[in-house]
């Protein structure tokens, strides 16, 4: 199955209005295409934020459809519709099976997850998730959750602070950054954006500046919500929460992400190890629908720059034979 690229600016037109500059989403229209959207069905969207992909399942909802929001951000319980159709759950996706199990849900038409951080968090500087503003070195989605970016920067390891910027940052000068932030913290603990980024100034040269330092605060926000095992949980449970031909619908924003939901589409693990039957054909309960990643064109990214990264993956549950 082949998703069409819609160049209409008829959604994101109507969202920017309605989401208050939340978030935009991006690839808005693929997505939705790619829930396959019955219109009795029950769907999850994983990442509710401002509402603007929860707004569209719903305007392809029947009366009988049911649509059910996480979002572990309090700031996100001011976006909750006012709809008979939809629950919202302040909550972590990684609970997706207890929340079902506790509305007598026992089985889903679709899943989505927009793994990206919202605008809104990065525009605002008192949550620490962008190093243009000098605010706390906070970076937490869940606000009442006691890991913050200062914590794991003032108490975790030389060891552990280098295996963080290695795997989730992919930076190769991981332990020297390491080394100088363990050396600096013994003088003054790291609390806020810029005297840390000042720290690590002499690591990172002007061209590459920007890129790298994204990369820095890309892992310590991976860690601090430990982004890649919720990830991972939420797509082991989408396999025993998903209908024959339900869809899972994942936009990813960096490589990490996108190489292991890559990966358990095509294999139905996470090291992307292939299985086969006698006569050679993969073995894996989930159909790929895309095989070419789905990315934004110009006529978006220009309208939405931070679309930029993003890209779409969509699966299915394969019919039990």
């Amino acid at each position: 199955m082949k998703i069409k690229k819609n160049t209409s600016n008829s959604f994101n037109s109507t969202l920017i209005q309605d989401s208050g500059f939340y978030h935009i989403p991006a690839l808005l229209n693929e997505t939705i295409e790619g829930l396959s959207i019955k219109p009795d069905g029950i769907y999850v969207d994983t990442t509710f934020g401002g509402g603007g992909h929860s707004r569209e399942i719903l305007a392809h909802l029947g009366k009988k459809g049911k649509l059910l929001g996480f979002d572990q951000d309090e700031d996100a319980i001011k976006n909750a519709l006012d709809d008979p159709r939809f629950i919202f759950a302040r909550s972590n996706f990684k609970f997706l099976k207890n929340f079902l199990r506790y509305h007598q849900i026992e089985k889903i038409d679709g899943i989505l997850a927009d793994l990206g951080v919202s605008s809104h968090h990065f525009d605002e500087a008192e949550r620490g998730f962008s190093f243009r503003f000098d605010g706390a070195l906070d970076m937490r989605m869940n606000t009442q959750s006691p890991l913050t970016a200062a914590v794991v920067l003032n108490t975790y390891t030389e060891e552990q602070l280098a295996d963080v910027f290695y795997l989730y940052g992919e930076l190769h000068n991981s332990r020297k950054i390491a080394k100088t932030i363990v050396n600096e913290r013994a003088k003054k603990p790291f609390n806020n954006i810029y005297p840390f980024i000042e720290a690590l100034k002499p690591y990172f040269g002007r061209e590459k500046k920007k890129k790298d330092m994204a990369r820095v605060f890309q892992a310590l926000r991976i860690e601090v919500n430990k982004e890649m095992d919720v990830l991972k949980s939420l797509l082991e449970q989408g396999l025993k929460v998903l209908n024959p031909e339900g869809r899972l619908v994942v936009l990813t924003y960096h490589s990490l992400e996108d190489r292991l939901v890559k990966n358990f589409f095509r294999s139905g693990n996470f090291e992307g190890k292939l299985e086969k039957d006698f006569y050679g054909n993969i073995q894996s309960p989930l159909k790929v629908i895309n095989n070419k990643v789905i990315t934004a064109d110009k006529t978006e990214i220009a309208r939405n720059p931070r679309a930029r990264s993003a890209k779409l993956r969509i699966a299915e549950m394969k019919v039990s034979k």
